[in-house]
């Protein structure tokens, strides 16, 4: 089970890490997107720094496992987010997959580690 669950955070780690640092980078496709959900370029930003805070607590979670469930909320929230918001502005439902998978990876590392959440550092 300890394998599987170092499996699925780092999944999840690296898929958020990319997109956290291709929305701050201003990779030309997270323009576009922000454009098509019609959602302000300043917001693409608070969205790269919402994920990074996400990244560096899955980081954390290697050692403090209640961390890394506690990063799999935060996370889980700001991917139900974004596929409410690709369904906001009525796109195919194949635009919010990316989300939904990143929704089902946090809310794995939730169930795995979710007996450490009352005291995240011990």
């Amino acid at each position: 089970m300890f394998i599987f669950s170092i499996i699925i955070q780092s999944w999840l780690l690296l898929f958020m890490t990319y997109q956290a640092i291709s929305k701050l980078a201003g990779v030309k496709h997270q323009i576009e997107l922000f454009e098509q959900i019609r959602f302000p370029q300043w917001f693409r930003i608070v969205t790269g720094i919402v994920q990074l805070i996400g990244v560096i607590g899955l980081v954390v979670g290697y050692w403090y496992p209640g961390v890394a469930a506690w990063a799999g909320v935060w996370l889980g929230i700001t991917m139900i987010v974004a596929g409410f918001s690709h369904i906001r502005v009525k796109e195919p439902i194949t635009k919010a997959i990316p989300a939904l998978i990143c929704l089902l990876l946090s809310v794995g590392v939730i169930l795995l580690f979710m007996d450490d959440m009352a005291s995240p550092f011990s």
